[in-house]
């Protein structure tokens, strides 16, 4: 595939190839199923409003940003995979609770199973944001690698899902439907995969321009869209005019653990990225009460802030009123759906 060359030509046979290739690849990773005492595991309780999972290779500096971050005690010392486990520690900040995650170090093949990377990589898969910790001091093939192995678990990061809109049915064929004009994929390359995948009886429709490898994606439907933020460590072992170059990568962060350097800069970048609100509530006749928020993502519901409250509060749960704006004291009554 890699070889062969993309055009219009090829373009269709080539779909062909990438349908087959993801679907072998999902049956890879699927756990064999065998007789036996279960494995340990290392996944920890979600706790606090998100989660933020630490991922790079061993000796970067992970455990020792996890000690300056939460005041958490996890071994750091300097040989490789000091950590084995997953370490959790707490961020507070801005009234939230974020947990950080230090996973152990990962290595080349982690995808396949290697050195436990399976387990490391699947636990990322359940954070709102991943940090991927690099060493300043080596190259940037680090940070292909950690990109490629995370791609191969279906954690695609800092991407959007594909507009999309994928429905089974049992009868009546492939109903095709297209909003925008598609210049990098057809409508035969598409019907190709879906009946790769044996399907015969399902309604497509795209809303943008998607890919190939985007529409393949859709149908697995287990790719989870996680924010990343690359952060490099041991800027203070280069020089200055390397160290402002990296600064100025998007998505990217340098700081230093050793000397305390730009850490809580990153602590405002992860708050950034999470996208996180404050909601505050107030008893009737009273003013709302400041000082302990219900933090949240964007674009929350009625409910979930039920359940920041008490998992008990929504099935008898009526209605809220909404203050949008507490300088103007607009409020709106919102019932729960």
């Amino acid at each position: 595939m890699a070889r062969t060359q993309k055009n219009k030509a090829t373009e269709y046979h080539l779909g062909l190839l990438k349908a087959k290739l993801a679907r072998y690849r999902a049956q890879l990773l699927e756990p064999a199923s065998k007789s036996g005492p279960a494995g340990t595991g290392f996944d920890v309780q979600k706790a606090g409003d998100a989660r933020v999972a630490l991922i790079g290779f061993p000796s970067v500096g992970k455990s020792t940003l996890l000690n300056k971050l939460t005041h958490t005690a996890s071994e750091a010392a300097a040989y490789e995979f000091t950590t084995l486990t997953a370490i959790p520690g707490v961020i507070e900040y801005k009234g939230a609770r974020i947990q950080l995650l230090d996973l152990p170090g990962i290595v080349e093949g982690a995808s396949q199973g290697r050195g436990r990377g399976r387990q490391v990589v699947s636990t990322a898969k359940t954070a709102d944001l991943i940090l991927i910790m690099l060493d300043a001091t080596k190259s940037e093939e680090q940070k292909r690698l950690l990109e490629i192995e995370l791609d191969a678990v279906g954690i695609r990061l800092n991407k959007q899902k594909p507009d999309v809109v994928f429905k089974r049915r049992t009868t009546g064929g492939i109903t095709f439907t297209s909003t925008v004009k598609l210049t990098k994929t057809d409508e035969k390359t598409i019907r190709t995969i879906l009946a790769g995948y044996k399907l015969h009886n399902c309604d497509v429709m795209i809303r943008e321009d998607i890919t190939t490898d985007e529409f393949i994606d859709v149908l697995i439907g287990t790719r989870k869209y996680i924010p990343c933020v690359y952060v490099y460590n041991k800027i203070d072992a280069i020089s200055l005019e390397v160290a402002d170059k990296l600064a100025r990568t998007p998505q990217t962060i340098v700081i230093s653990c050793e000397m305390d350097l730009n850490l809580d800069y990153l602590v405002e970048r992860i708050w950034d990225h999470l996208n996180m609100v404050k909601i505050y509530t107030k008893k009737r006749g009273d003013h709302p009460d400041l000082a302990d928020p219900i933090c949240l993502r964007k674009g929350a519901t009625i409910e979930n802030v039920c359940n920041g409250v008490h998992r008990s509060l929504a099935p008898n749960f009526k209605y809220a009123l909404v203050w949008e704006s507490l300088a103007n004291s607009i409020h709106m009554r919102k019932r729960l759906v």
